[in-house]
């Protein structure tokens, strides 16, 4: 079979928090595939050697050329774009940036490839936002196919993207990493055949490690950014309630976000001070290194946000695994598709304070227990979170679909 050209689409890339797409791409480019990568806003210009096509947002002056052109040319399809735009409200202002400036990327790009001998076989947007907006645009001015990644709050957060059905509707493969957003994707009316579930996945898992043995003062983790879906309010419950039984611990907190300040007063409103850091963000060598050698139990008090945001399976919560580090987490959308309790790790509702203590002294104490679980969670990882064995999936699943279908283009095989 031919190489595939393939561009990948991003929000932003590099991106300090998604450094499970930087992992995919990595894997990606050991696959029989040829990679272009495209940031939409901001982002590297080179990441590992590879150039990054970052867009200038100053040149969106020129839709004042390319959206006529394109109307002249598609009327059809700037009116079925049309339609659907007036079809319903977007759910967020937030929302209707992400997929104006998708649509205008597209409309551009569109321009740039036209005549573009080696142009991308297929377009492959990482979010169901801004750049399966691109992918969408491009598909529909220049037939260039798409696939499309489908993972969390572009699925969950204010209902899901403004334009999700649509952009389901017309993408070859739809890439999610977890079975309970796969789910939420079919009530919205994807084709469960063109629903793929892949997983992210680890660079390298190495064989489960020795850890530390607890000391008298326990060493917790917790990352992730500093927002609502996160629970670090009731985390900072969970551990008021533990220094309360005369628990001797050390929390750090790695992550930024905009609910620092408020995290802070809360802090000093518990008198946790002396107990919890808010470390801020950490590049990912100094996250990692803790998780192996610092911490004693990570926990996870994620949840259901008031705007319907929640996380997938975070991707934290394998590197925890991988390590061998006990996991305490929350019963969300996707934990606990890696986390069972009492056999992989502890699930615990977020308002059993007690609970979580209780865990937390277990996964600290219980030798025979803590033993079984790092076997058992390990090997979870070892079998679901491989990211060559993953990316290759991906890889050839995209493959398969374009170059299969009946309809094929003699260009895709240039």
């Amino acid at each position: 079979m031919p190489r595939l050209r393939i561009a990948y689409l991003f929000t932003t890339f590099p991106e300090t928090s998604e450094t499970f797409l930087q992992r995919e791409v990595r894997a990606m480019r050991t696959q029989p595939v040829d990679l272009t990568l495209h940031s939409l806003w901001g982002g590297q210009r080179e990441w590992e050697g590879h150039p990054v096509d970052c867009f200038d947002l100053s040149t969106l002056w020129q839709l004042v050329w390319w959206l006529p052109y394109w109307l002249w040319h598609k009327p059809r399809t700037f009116f079925e774009i049309a339609t659907l735009l007036t079809r319903r409200p977007p759910p967020s202002a937030v929302n209707l940036g992400e997929n104006l400036l998708g649509m205008g990327y597209g409309l551009i790009q569109a321009g740039r490839w036209e005549k573009l001998p080696g142009r991308p076989h297929l377009c492959h947007a990482v979010w169901a936002t801004g750049p399966a907006a691109a992918a969408w645009m491009l598909e529909r001015l220049l037939g260039i196919p798409y696939t499309m990644g489908a993972h969390a709050y572009d699925v969950f957060q204010h209902g899901g993207d403004w334009l999700l059905d649509e952009k389901l509707h017309h993408a070859l493969l739809v890439h999610t990493t977890t079975a309970s957003t796969r789910t939420r994707l079919l009530t919205v009316g994807a084709t469960p055949k063109r629903v793929l579930l892949i997983r992210r996945g680890l660079d390298k898992i190495s064989r489960l490690p020795t850890r530390r043995t607890p000391g008298k003062t326990l060493h917790l983790l917790a990352i992730g950014r500093l927002i609502s879906k996160k629970g670090y309010f009731e985390l900072l419950n969970i551990l008021s309630h533990l220094r309360n039984r005369g628990v001797a611990f050390e929390c750090r907190i790695i992550g930024g976000g905009p609910l620092e300040s408020e995290l802070r007063a809360r802090l000093r409103e518990l008198s946790l001070e002396k107990n919890v850091q808010l470390l801020g963000a950490l590049p990912y060598a100094d996250t990692a290194k803790l998780q192996r050698e610092w911490a004693d139990v990570f926990m996870f008090t994620g949840l259901v946000a008031a705007d319907g945001d929640r996380d997938g399976l975070p991707n934290v919560i394998p590197e925890a695994m991988a390590v061998g580090l006990p996991v305490i987490t929350s019963p969300v959308a996707g934990t606990t598709e890696a986390i069972v309790h009492h056999e992989t790790g502890w699930v615990i509702p977020l308002d059993e304070v007690n609970a979580w203590s209780d865990a937390i002294l277990y996964a600290t104490t219980d030798a025979k227990l803590i033993a079984s679980i790092r076997v058992r969670a390990h090997a979870w990882v070892v079998n679901n979170f491989d990211a060559s064995r993953n990316a290759t999936g991906l890889a050839t699943a995209i493959r398969h679909t374009v170059l299969g279908r009946q309809d094929k283009r003699s260009w895709w095989l240039c």
